[in-house]
């Protein structure tokens, strides 16, 4: 059993590989997929983070200025999604709510009947959230299927403004 363990570990360079192929694949998705109806985003590879994808979804938004979307690709063998609504020109904040209590009541409430979830990063802003597992290989149609959700969680970023700022 103890050889069994050690003949499926990866040799750094061999996960580096790995990790460089999903973002290839990821790449291609996103080229072929952002720009589809009912998705409409342009994605292009992070200046910063080379293992990310960012992009903006700026129409059909109501209660949105603008949807930014981050697609990671990480060392373990995952694919993360962060996607942050932003309204008055900037991120959704714990810190600056007007209620903050009652906005993290509801973005727990909404992981639980969401199909992506909510949370805050470290400077508490706030996003909405995927993780895919690599295990069963790369899951195109199902990034996909997330691709197609970001547009609506603006229907939540109006249902969460009177505990950002007071307003309907």
């Amino acid at each position: 059993m103890v050889c069994a363990g050690a003949a499926g570990a990866q040799t750094p360079q061999e996960k580096e590989a790995s990790r460089n192929a999903t973002r290839e694949k990821l790449r291609q998705l996103l080229a072929t997929s952002g720009p589809k109806k009912g998705i409409g985003i342009d994605f292009r590879q992070s200046d910063k983070q080379p293992y990310n994808f960012v992009g903006v979804k700026r129409d059909g938004l109501v209660n949105s200025d603008a949807i930014e979307i981050v697609i990671g690709v990480t060392n373990d063998e995952t694919i993360g999604f962060r996607i942050y609504p932003h309204i008055k020109s900037g991120y959704i904040n714990l810190s600056r709510a007007k209620d903050s209590a009652g906005l993290m009541r509801m973005l727990l409430h909404l992981s639980d009947s969401n199909f992506l979830y909510w949370g805050a990063d470290t400077t508490d802003d706030v996003f909405a959230g995927y993780t895919f597992t690599l295990e069963s290989g790369f899951p195109d149609k199902a990034i996909e299927v997330v691709l197609y959700s970001i547009a609506p969680l603006d229907g939540f970023v109006g249902q969460m403004r009177p505990f950002i700022d007071g307003g309907t």
